[in-house]
């Protein structure tokens, strides 16, 4: 969280347009904090973007969407609502449709647990690259903590529990262990 991975995934659509390329870009449809269908970055981008359920079949869609018009990249983001199927059908797209994927999300919950998602993806992909964010003490923060109404962190609860700023906050180790939020 906090890292910029809306910020960076914004970008790269960006990129591909300009170019004169056809991005496809995805969000799940349980992430609707901006709105349905729409990425957002805390530094106030946004991007429309077409959303998929769970039990949507990835490479049947962008093969049919190919098969239209074609697609140079196929961006999804907050990959770690992925089901373990869609990531594997997110390497048939890139094996057998020979469309590049970029997958945009959280690696672990605010249990310091992977969600399925991510453990499929952190299996199967290429390519794994960490963005930072920092901890209120300075240090990188790889953590992701759910706080209560008190500001304490959470240690149990729901794996996914749709919320923003004010829900979570991104920590050390040091710090998520201790349980301290905030200075």
């Amino acid at each position: 969280m906090n890292s910029g991975k809306s910020t960076q995934l914004i970008q790269a659509h960006f990129n591909y347009l300009e170019r004169g390329m056809h991005p496809l870009a995805m969000t799940p449809a349980i992430d609707d904090r901006s709105g349905l269908g729409v990425i957002s970055a805390r530094v106030g981008l946004e991007l429309k973007a077409e959303v998929f359920s769970d039990n949507c079949d990835l490479f049947e869609m962008v093969k049919a969407r190919h098969a239209e018009q074609a697609i140079d990249v196929f961006i999804v983001d907050e990959a770690q609502f992925l089901t373990k199927e869609q990531v594997y059908q997110l390497a048939r797209v890139v094996d057998e449709a020979g469309i590049p994927v970029i997958a945009y999300g959280l690696k672990i919950d605010f249990r310091a647990e992977l969600f399925p998602g991510s453990y499929h993806l952190l299996c199967l992909a290429d390519k794994v690259e960490e963005l930072k964010s920092i901890c209120w003490c300075g240090n990188k923060a790889h953590m992701n903590a759910r706080v209560n109404a008190d500001g304490q962190v959470a240690r149990d609860g729901a794996q996914v529990e749709i919320g923003g700023n004010a829900r979570y906050v991104s920590l050390c180790r040091k710090h998520y262990l201790a349980g301290r939020a905030f200075r």
